[in-house]
C-alpha cells in the first residue's frame, strides 16, 4: 500500500501537541525525530516523554487520505499559521532499509541509465552509470515515482538543456540529467537537508559543478528546457503556476508523485499550459509529462 508522510517542524513543548494533532487528522503512526535522525517512537500512555529543542514530527498516513484537508485543519488550530513549516513526501518502501546492503543491487531505467550503489559493481561500464546510496532525502530510485521519472529522463535527449528539478530530495533525478548530458540542472527543494544530500551525491558523481540547488525562498527566475517535478498531487496542483514559470515555451514537463486516480484532474490541470502525453501507470502511481504550448 502506498503511503505519504508529513512532517511538522516542532521543539520540546510542541511536540507533543503536534503529535495529537496528527493522530486526529487520521494518522497511522506518528514518530519523533532530532536533526540527528535518532527516532522516538509515539510513547505509550503514561509514559515521561522528553523531546529534543528541534523535533521533527512525522505522520504517517495512507496516500489517498485527503491531505489537503489535513494541512487546512493544522493551519486553521495553528496559533501562528504563518510559522507553521511542514513537508509532505512519498515514504519510500523501507523494506530495504533490514538488509539494505545484500538486497539493494543495480536498477537500469530506460535503455542506457543506471542507479548503482557504491558497494556494487557497476553492470555496464558503457552505460550512464549515478552511483547513489540510500540516505536521508527521498529518491534511490525503488519508488515508482522515482523509477517513473529517471525512464522519462532516460527516453529524452538532454544534450546541453537546461533542466529544473523541482523537490530535488537526493538528487538523483538530477544527477541522471546530469550524467544524461545536460548543461545544468536547478535543484529546488524546501528541506536543506535535500539540498545537503543532492550536494553530496552531486559531488560523489563529480557533477556538483553544473549542479546549482535553491531553497524556494531562493530559487532564480529561469526558463529551462526540460522540468521534473516529483512530488505529491497536493503541492503539483497547488503550486502548477509556479512550476509552469521555469517551463520554456516549447519545454518538456514531467510530473510524478500522483496516485493513479488523481491523475486525470492533474492532466486537465496542466493542460492548460501543455499538450499533454497519455498518462503512464506503475504500481498506482502515475507520470504525467507533456510540452509547454508555443
Amino acid at each position: 500500500m502506498p503511503w505519504i508522510q508529513l512532517r511538522l517542524s516542532a521543539d520540546e513543548e510542541t511536540a507533543e501537541k503536534y503529535s495529537d494533532w496528527l493522530m486526529a487528522c487520521g494518522a497511522q503512526a506518528v514518530t519523533f525525530i532530532d536533526s540527528k535522525d535518532t527516532p522516538i517512537y509515539e510513547p505509550l500512555p503514561g509514559d515521561e516523554q522528553i523531546y529534543w529543542s528541534d523535533t521533527v514530527v512525522m505522520g504517517l498516513y495512507d496516500a489517498s487520505h485527503d491531505m489537503d484537508k489535513v494541512i487546512a485543519y493544522l493551519q486553521r488550530i495553528h496559533p501562528d499559521k504563518a510559522a507553521m513549516q511542514y513537508k509532505l513526501e512519498q515514504l519510500e518502501d523501507k523494506d530495504w532499509e533490514r538488509e539494505w546492503m545484500d538486497n539493494f543491487h543495480p536498477m537500469q531505467f530506460g535503455q542506457r541509465l543506471w542507479i548503482c550503489p557504491s558497494w556494487r559493481e557497476v553492470p555496464d561500464p558503457q552505460a550512464v552509470n549515478v552511483m547513489l546510496d540510500p540516505g536521508l532525502a527521498f529518491g534511490t530510485g525503488t519508488h515508482p515515482t522515482t523509477a517513473l521519472c529517471l525512464t522519462w529522463l532516460d527516453s529524452l535527449d538532454l544534450s546541453n538543456k537546461t533542466v529544473v528539478d523541482f523537490g530535488c530530495g537526493s538528487g538523483i533525478l538530477s544527477l541522471a540529467a546530469l550524467k544524461l548530458g545536460a548543461k545544468e540542472v536547478i535543484g529546488i527543494d524546501i528541506d536543506p537537508q535535500a539540498l545537503q544530500a543532492s550536494k553530496a551525491n552531486a559531488e560523489r558523481n563529480n557533477v556538483a559543478d553544473r549542479l546549482s540547488l535553491y531553497l524556494p525562498a531562493n530559487q532564480p527566475s529561469i526558463k529551462a528546457d526540460v522540468v521534473v517535478a516529483n512530488i505529491l498531487a497536493g503541492p503539483l496542483r497547488e503550486l502548477a503556476p509556479v512550476i509552469m514559470e521555469f517551463v520554456a515555451q516549447g519545454g518538456q514537463l514531467a510530473l510524478s508523485g500522483i496516485l493513479e486516480e488523481q491523475a486525470q484532474a492533474l492532466q486537465q490541470l496542466y493542460g492548460q499550459w501543455c499538450k499533454m502525453n497519455p498518462i503512464v501507470i506503475q504500481d498506482e502511481w502515475a507520470l504525467l509529462s507533456g510540452y509547454k504550448k508555443q
